[in-house]
């Protein structure tokens, strides 16, 4: 099923659903391709809640500038607030974390799953710190240090995309050894805190989309609101869209969702400890995903204050939605989506997940 929602915003009742046919694997499979053929630097966020408070357009019509030592990535994205395309080529390594200012889009140069190719930052936390548009896109990052924040750091931002991104920390990390082929290699030397999280939004960020992206080989992936004690700041707050994801090989958080607003379709998730963990009242619609190997797909975990999810044509892999159902319908949201079905989720999005773009 095809679903559309059209409404105003979040508080406006008059909204309507209306349905068309599930796409096929052809289908998805086309528009894959059609997606690549029309990806562009100047791209602004189409889906999800970054189209809304004005829309998320990054650095568009700004000047284009490309990069490919760590001197000049810092220099482009950090130094002010001017719309800007920074391009990045080749492979950027460092230990650090960089602060992204306001109106900026960074994008990769070219499209190749592998750190061994092209557009990787290694070692360098992307830190979205109280700025409003920005996007990021078709970029690997890889092997941030705890000591430099997230790989991708979203905190009391507005207004951000990232799309086609490939993220992961230690390279085939086995988070769960049994659940692994014995050919993958492990990294289990470094603990848990070694690397700090994959996408992380908190701080009352709003207006976040995280789309297409493949988030592997890591123990913990996307917090959305950091602690139980921040209710005064993050209530009313944190509204994060995450669809069209594949998750592999996670210890947790895909995502664990505290008090706001989320909506999380489309996504494949494969071998992970538990899934999408809603908690302190946060109201999340879950809707067209495929759990594998997840023995806690949608569950409100680990805090006395729970959260809440309505979920809907989900393949749980055998397992229990253990969630209470939750007041986010598909009339409750202010931007409009479609829906391959979940038994169309996997080869959409299987090898089109991830920094994929021929740009």
């Amino acid at each position: 099923m095809k679903l559309s929602i059209l409404s105003t915003g979040l508080a406006v009742l008059a909204q309507f659903v209306s349905a068309a046919p599930t796409p096929t694997e052809g289908d998805a499979i086309a528009e894959r391709a059609n997606i690549a053929k029309r990806a562009s630097i100047t791209d602004v966020a189409t889906t999800g809640f970054a189209t809304q408070n004005g829309g998320t357009k990054g650095g568009a019509g700004g000047a284009t500038t490309t990069v490919s030592t760590l001197a000049q990535f810092t220099a482009a994205v950090t130094n002010d607030e001017v719309a800007r395309v920074i391009v990045v080529s080749g492979t950027i390594s460092g230990s650090v974390k960089v602060r992204v200012g306001s109106n900026k889009t960074i994008v990769g140069k070219k499209g190749a799953n592998s750190t061994d190719d092209f557009l990787a930052l290694i070692g360098i936390g992307l830190y979205i710190n109280k700025s409003t548009n920005v996007i990021v896109r078709n970029i690997i990052s890889q092997k941030v240090l705890a000591a430099n924040g997230d790989a991708i750091g979203i905190q009391a931002a507005k207004n951000v995309w990232i799309d086609h991104v490939f993220v992961l920390q230690k390279s085939r990390a086995k988070i769960k050894t049994n659940l692994f082929p014995s050919d993958v290699s492990s990294d289990l030397t470094h603990g848990k805190d070694y690397y700090d999280g994959l996408i992380d939004v908190t701080h009352a960020s709003d207006w976040v989309t995280i789309s297409n992206s493949y988030i592997h080989d890591h123990f913990k992936a996307s917090l959305i609101g950091h602690s139980d004690n921040n209710a005064a700041e993050d209530t009313g707050h944190l509204t994060v869209t995450q669809h069209n994801n594949y998750w592999s090989n996670i210890g947790s958080r895909t995502p664990s969702f505290r008090f706001g607003t989320g909506h999380v379709f489309n996504s494949y998730f494969l071998n992970a400890n538990t899934g999408i963990d809603t908690r302190d009242g946060a109201q999340i619609l879950v809707q067209s995903n495929v759990f594998k190997n997840v023995s806690e797909p949608i569950a409100a975990l680990y805090s006395d204050d729970t959260g809440y999810a309505n979920a809907f044509d989900n393949d749980l892999g055998g397992y229990a939605n253990t969630a209470p159902v939750g007041t986010l319908t598909t009339t409750s949201l202010p931007y409009s989506y479609s829906l391959l079905g979940s038994g169309n989720v996997v080869a959409a999005v299987v090898g089109s997940a991830g920094a994929t773009l021929a740009l």
